[in-house]
């Protein structure tokens, strides 16, 4: 049958259909994706913008510091240019003319290669000057060109403003000499019409030539100057906080008023003024009202030290462990204690007459003196959980080599020069102007770990078993190496504040020991161990034996002649709180020692310094023997 032309034409009507549901999918999901572009695209140029936008703000700032850095040497070559011209007048002719040749010599590019590059810079300064309404822009676009940056992390503007306060009048002071001769274009106007004087006048213009070329290199190098002045000044303003930071309020004032730009920089200026209020509220102490602790060499492992041997006994009486002597430490600290050393307390004056000093501390701040005796780490002592050495790591701090359980070496802090040069670095203020403890070393055994008596080398006869041992142990042994590495180590401490003192070369009982075999000793000490320390007038009696009962040396032989040896300070051991005596020849002083023998039978003579229930170490074994089997 055939079609009608109605239907013929329905296959035609069926390709104008409206598309089904997936079509509409994927045709939204295509809008999306355009969607997508122009906003991606829209970001991207925001961007864009953003990132010009920064950049011109940039610019702008670059050349309103290089139109004041340019400002400020046209003001310095001005008042060069006066000086210059009228040296004779003010008598500073020869001295004038040798700084213009200095700042010559000190610019950049001044020589006969830049000769093209000056004319240039002559006829565009010319040219300036003919047209000044463009004047303006033509420096904008030239100091835009210099574009001179701070090294990293320093003289920015923003620092400069923050640090001195003071930034133009630091320029002015810092950069006259590399600006001064950037003044001869004033000096050709201001002697234009003086005839007698054509010339210098013939010379100025052909420096003002130089200049003009050489404009933005001396503008950098004042910007240089500029930089390393602030850098000075932070310097000498963190240095100054330091100081009073240790309770040197003097040294901190000292050092601000001392320093040129006190005069200027008003932040020293309330520095000082600040330190001063400070120390005008401190307390006075006198030697009489402070008290001096000891330690001995610290436990590291309580198990090693306290294994039943010969020795147990001994550490357990006299040793501190490092546990004890951490907590101990933080403490004291805590209730207010500061660190000082003899030489605070008393001084000999330059009639060699021995003056007691006084001590200045905030209020709640109370002194006292630290020392630990026979830094020297014995052979005795190998194996029983006790640094073995004091040595310098590699960022130059001193610290303890330990021998591990399984024979490795390590390097920490272990004992006390250690441990108390951490905790400083923590609190300085535990540190009265930075002065720490007193080291009390013998010296049969070397000093600090190091075998440095001349015993090692000498091998004499009755050298002992131990000492033969090590030797043997150590085939390479050289004396003058132990010697330097020891007084590398000595110096390193002196630097940290600590102090060294003979606790006698053999330990001996000075109040029993013969008189020949006290100047033996003596001579001993001396031409082993004080090269190394760089010598010492204090004396820490071994045992705590005292040449005498209490009474004054006066007429004590072993007192005269310690004295003839340059010694005069003198400590014993004292169960008392304070014990000071002083004369016009010495200073003497008792001390307390923080061991298991003093915190198990009487806690209650150190009360005033910490609580013995909150430190005593339970691996330490109970009862601690007492002394002398008594």
């Amino acid at each position: 049958m055939k079609k009608s032309d109605t239907e013929q034409e329905q296959p035609g009507l069926e390709e104008n259909k409206v598309p089904d549901s997936r079509s509409k999918r994927e045709f939204d999901r295509e809008l999306q994706e355009l969607a997508e572009k122009e906003r991606q695209e829209e970001i991207y140029y925001e961007e864009r913008r953003r990132e010009r936008h920064e950049r011109n703000l940039k610019r702008k700032k670059r050349q309103i510091r290089n139109r004041n850095l340019a400002l400020i040497i046209t003001a310095l070559a001005v008042l060069g240019g006066v000086g210059y011209f009228y040296r004779e007048q003010t008598g500073l002719k020869d001295g004038m003319e040798t700084l213009v040749a200095q700042v010559r010599d000190l610019i950049p590019g001044k020589n006969a290669g830049d000769a093209s590059k000056i004319a240039e810079e002559q006829a565009k300064a010319d040219q300036s000057t003919e047209n000044p309404e463009n004047n303006t822009e033509e420096a904008t676009d030239s100091s835009a060109n210099t574009d001179i940056q701070p090294e990293s992390g320093e003289g920015t503007a923003d620092d400069s403003d923050e640090t001195t306060g003071n930034t133009g009048d630091n320029s002015e002071n810092t950069a006259q000499d590399e600006s001064g001769n950037m003044s001869d274009e004033e000096k050709t106007e201001d002697n234009s019409s003086d005839s007698a004087n054509q010339p210098e006048q013939e010379a100025a213009q052909a420096a003002a030539i130089n200049l003009n070329g050489v404009m933005p290199q001396a503008a950098a190098a004042g910007t240089g100057i500029i930089r390393r002045q602030i850098r000075h000044e932070k310097k000498v303003l963190t240095t100054a906080k330091e100081k009073a930071a240790q309770y040197d309020y003097d040294g901190a004032i000292s050092l601000l008023q001392k320093d040129n730009a006190y005069v200027r920089n008003v932040h020293f200026q309330n520095a000082a003024e600040k330190f001063q209020k400070k120390k005008d509220k401190c307390v006075a102490w006198s030697p009489e009202q402070v008290t001096h602790i000891f330690y001995h060499s610290l436990i590291v492992d309580t198990s090693k030290a306290f294994d039943g041997d010969y020795k147990t006994d001994g550490y357990n009486q006299v040793m501190t462990t490092m546990d004890e002597f951490n907590k101990i430490t933080q403490i004291m600290y805590d209730e207010g204690y500061v660190m000082v050393n003899l030489y605070d307390l008393a001084d000999v004056d330059e009639n060699g007459i021995m003056q007691a000093k006084q001590i200045y501390l905030p209020k709640g701040k109370t002194p006292f003196v630290l020392s630990q005796d026979d830094v020297c780490y014995y052979h005795s002592q190998d194996g029983d959980g006790i640094a073995t050495k004091l040595v310098i790591d590699e960022e130059g701090k001193v610290r303890n080599e330990y021998v591990q359980d399984d024979g490795s070496t390590v390097v920490g802090d272990y004992d006390v020069v250690p441990l108390i040069d951490r905790f400083v670095e923590e609190h300085p203020d535990f540190a009265y102007h930075g002065h720490k403890g007193i080291v009390a070393l013998t010296g049969y055994n070397g000093i600090l770990g190091y075998r440095t008596d001349i015993s090692y080398q000498t091998r004499p006869d009755d050298l002992n078993d131990d000492k033969k041992a090590w030797l043997d142990a150590h085939p390479d042994f050289d004396l003058d190496t132990e010697r330097a590495e020891a007084k590398k180590v000595a110096d390193a401490m002196k630097a940290e504040g600590w102090t060294f003192a003979s606790h006698t070369w053999g330990h001996k009982n000075m109040s029993t020991v013969s008189m020949e075999r006290l100047e033996t000793d003596t001579q001993n000490f001396k031409e082993n161990i004080d090269p190394l320390i760089g010598g010492t007038d204090i004396i820490i009696f071994a045992f705590g034996a005292d040449i005498n009962n209490g009474g004054e040396y006066t007429g004590n032989e072993k007192f005269e002649y310690l004295k003839s040896q340059g010694y005069d300070y003198y400590c014993n051991v004292d169960s008392n709180k304070y014990f000071v005596q002083m004369t016009d020849e010495y200073f003497r002083m008792g001390r307390r020692n923080v061991d298991g023998y003093r915190m198990y039978y009487n806690p209650d003579m150190l009360a005033d310094l910490f609580d013995v229930s909150q430190v005593f170490d339970p691996s330490r074994p109970t009862p601690v023997p007492p002394m002398n089997g008594g």
